[in-house]
C-alpha cells in the first residue's frame, strides 16, 4: 500500500483539502465532519483495509491535467496558469448580486443565467448553516433566492463535493461553484461516474489563496470584541468591494473589520497546510474561473468588478450566452491582466516546488502533480524567496509537527 493509498492517509498526513470528494465516492467508508483542528475532514466510518479504489480522484493526493495546453490557449499568459482561452472583466447586471458578491457578483450571475436561461436544474454551492454562521453546508439551489443566500466568499472550511450525489441524481444538468480543489475533485470524480459526468453541465471556480480554519474566524471575532454565541450572521466580504468582515449580533448591530484587518492580519495565518503546497489557486480544472482584478487601486465606494478566465470551449459558449442574455456586463481584457491582478499567486506557485522538495527530503508524503509547470516560476523567485520556500518549510514542518500523522477527530 502506498503512503497515500487511502483517503484516510491523505487526511492524516495533512494533505486533505476538505473538498468532500471522498464522501461522494466512498459514502460507506467516509463522512465529512468539522474536525477539532477547525477544518472539514473525512471521518472513517469503518476500519479501512487496503486501498481506497478511487483515491486517485482526491485533489489532496494528486492534480493532473489530462493533456497539454490546448491549441487556442492564449500564449501571452504563459503556461503557469493552466488553460486560458480568454480573459474578461466586468460585473453582474443584477444589482443585488453585484452588491452581495465579493467582487462583481459574476459567479452568482452566471449561475443565475444557467437557471433562468441555460436549462440548468440546480447549482451546487456552499453557504452558512442557518443558525450556525461559523459552519458551512452544501446546497443545490434552484432559484435566485437560493443563490443570493450563498453569494459572497466564505473564508471558512466548506465541502461542496460531499453533495455531488445530488447532482448525479438530479433531473437535469447542474452547475458546481467551488474552490479550485473542489472543482478538481469533481472533475476527477466525473471521470469515474458516468452519470455525474452527464449531469455536471458547468464548473465555476473562485480564485483561492487558501482555506482558513474556523479558529481564524473565531480570532477575527475576538478582535472585534464579539462573542461567538452572539453572532447571528457572518459575512466575510461583499456589500462593496472588497467588502468587510462583518458580524451581525443578536442586538441587530454590525461589527466590521476591513479586508486588510481580517484576511490580511488574521484569517490567512490560519490556512491549512495543503493550501501552502498547492500550485492551483485560480481554478485550472474549471470551465470558468472568477477572481478579483487587483491590478489597480480600488476607489472608495466602487461596487465591484470580477475577472473571468475562460478555460474550456464549454465555458466559452456558456459565457457568450450569458453576455447575450444581459446577465453579465463584460469587456475583453489582455492576458497580461491575469498576472497583473494576481502576482502573489505566481510567486506561490514557484514556492511550491521548493516546499514539496523539502518535504520529500524530510521523508514526508507529497501530492503528485502532472502537467502543472512550476520550474519557471521557481526560477523567477529571488534568493530570499527560494530560501524561505526550503528552509522555511523545514522549520514550519518541525514547529507544526507535520511529520506526525494526525487522526481525524470530530469537533
Amino acid at each position: 500500500m502506498t503512503r497515500l493509498g487511502r483517503f484516510q492517509d491523505v487526511a492524516e498526513q495533512h494533505l486533505c483539502t476538505g473538498c468532500g470528494t471522498c464522501e461522494y465516492l466512498a459514502p460507506d467508508r467516509y463522512r465529512m465532519v468539522d474536525s477539532t483542528d477547525g477544518f472539514r475532514r473525512p471521518l472513517p466510518l469503518v476500519t479501512i483495509d487496503g486501498r481506497d479504489a478511487d483515491v486517485a480522484a482526491c485533489p489532496g493526493a494528486s492534480l493532473s491535467h489530462p493533456h497539454a495546453l490546448p491549441a487556442d490557449h492564449d500564449p501571452s499568459v504563459g503556461d503557469e496558469w493552466g488553460p486560458v482561452l480568454e480573459l474578461w472583466e466586468g460585473w453582474a447586471t443584477d444589482g443585488d448580486l453585484r452588491w452581495t458578491g465579493s467582487s462583481g457578483g459574476v459567479t452568482s450571475a452566471l449561475a443565475l443565467h444557467g437557471l433562468e436561461h441555460g436549462g440548468v436544474a440546480g447549482v451546487l454551492h456552499s453557504r452558512a448553516v442557518p443558525g450556525e454562521p461559523l459552519r458551512s453546508e452544501s446546497v443545490l439551489s434552484t432559484d435566485r433566492a437560493g443563490l443570493l443566500a450563498g453569494a459572497g466568499s466564505r473564508y471558512a472550511p466548506a465541502s461542496p463535493c460531499d453533495s455531488l450525489g445530488e447532482v448525479e441524481s438530479s433531473d437535469g444538468p447542474c452547475i458546481l461553484i467551488g474552490k479550485p480543489c473542489d472543482v478538481a475533485g469533481a472533475a476527477a470524480a466525473a471521470e469515474r461516474r458516468p452519470r455525474l459526468h452527464d449531469r455536471l453541465a458547468l464548473t465555476i471556480a473562485v480564485f483561492c489563496a487558501g482555506t482558513p480554519s474556523t479558529k481564524g474566524t473565531r480570532e477575527a471575532l475576538t478582535k472585534l470584541g464579539v462573542a461567538v454565541e452572539d453572532v447571528t450572521e457572518l459575512r466575510y466580504r461583499g456589500h462593496g468591494w472588497p467588502g468587510e468582515f462583518t458580524a451581525t449580533t443578536s442586538d441587530g448591530k454590525d461589527h466590521a473589520l476591513t479586508y486588510a484587518d481580517s484576511w490580511g492580519a488574521v484569517l490567512q495565518k490560519h490556512r491549512q497546510w495543503r493550501c501552502m503546497i498547492c500550485p492551483d489557486h485560480t481554478g485550472e480544472f474549471a470551465d470558468l474561473s472568477v477572481g478579483d482584478p487587483w491590478y489597480r487601486e480600488i476607489e472608495p465606494g466602487e461596487p465591484g468588478r470580477s475577472l473571468v478566465v475562460v478555460r474550456t470551449p464549454r465555458g466559452q459558449q456558456f459565457l457568450r450566452e450569458a453576455m447575450a442574455s444581459g446577465t453579465v456586463h463584460l469587456t475583453r481584457v489582455p492576458g497580461s491582466t491575469l498576472l497583473a491582478s494576481q502576482p502573489n499567486l505566481l510567486q506561490v506557485r514557484g514556492s511550491v516546488l521548493g516546499r514539496t522538495t523539502t518535504m520529500r527530503i524530510m521523508g514526508m508524503a507529497t501530492p503528485r502533480y502532472r502537467r502543472l509547470p512550476m520550474v519557471r516560476a521557481w526560477l523567477r523567485l529571488g534568493l530570499r524567496q527560494k530560501v524561505r520556500s526550503t528552509l522555511g518549510t523545514a522549520r514550519r514542518v518541525t514547529e507544526r509537527g507535520l511529520r506526525r500523522r494526525s487522526r481525524v477527530e470530530p469537533a
